[in-house]
C-alpha cells in the first residue's frame, strides 16, 4: 500500500512564497508521475504540476509562469515551489501520484491560503 505524505500548507500574504512537498511512502517499484492539483471553493480541481521519474515535467495554466516543480527519486518525493502567490492560487493543494501497474494515489490535501 502506498502513501502520499503532503506538508507546507498555510498562509501567507499575496506577493509571498510557499513550498509544499509530498512523500511517497511504501513498496514502489514502478515508474511513475507524481504532481499536484488544487480545487478553490466551487471549482473544479484542476492540474497544478506534474514531475515524472525521469525528469520531464508539465504545468497546467495556473501554474506555468510562478510554480516550480522538483523532485527526489530516491525518496520519491515531489515538491512545488510557488513564487508571487496571489488570492486566487488560495486552494486545498493535493498530491497526485500515478504509480505504473500499481495504482493511482491521492493525498488528504493541505490548505494555501493568500491573502492580507
Amino acid at each position: 500500500q502506498v502513501q502520499l505524505v503532503e506538508s507546507g500548507g498555510g498562509w501567507v500574504q499575496p506577493g509571498g512564497s510557499l513550498t509544499l512537498s509530498c512523500q511517497a511512502s511504501g513498496s514502489i517499484f514502478s515508474d511513475y508521475v507524481m504532481g499536484w492539483y488544487r480545487q478553490a471553493p466551487g471549482k473544479q480541481r484542476e492540474m497544478v504540476a506534474r514531475r515524472t521519474r525521469a525528469g520531464s515535467f508539465f504545468y497546467g495554466p495556473s501554474g506555468a509562469d510562478r510554480f516550480t516543480i522538483s523532485g527526489d527519486n530516491a525518496k520519491p518525493t515531489v515538491y512545488l515551489q510557488m513564487n508571487k502567490l496571489k488570492p486566487e492560487d488560495t486552494a486545498v493543494y493535493y498530491c497526485h501520484a500515478d504509480f505504473a501497474g500499481q495504482g493511482t494515489y491521492w493525498g488528504q490535501g493541505v490548505q494555501v491560503t493568500v491573502s492580507s
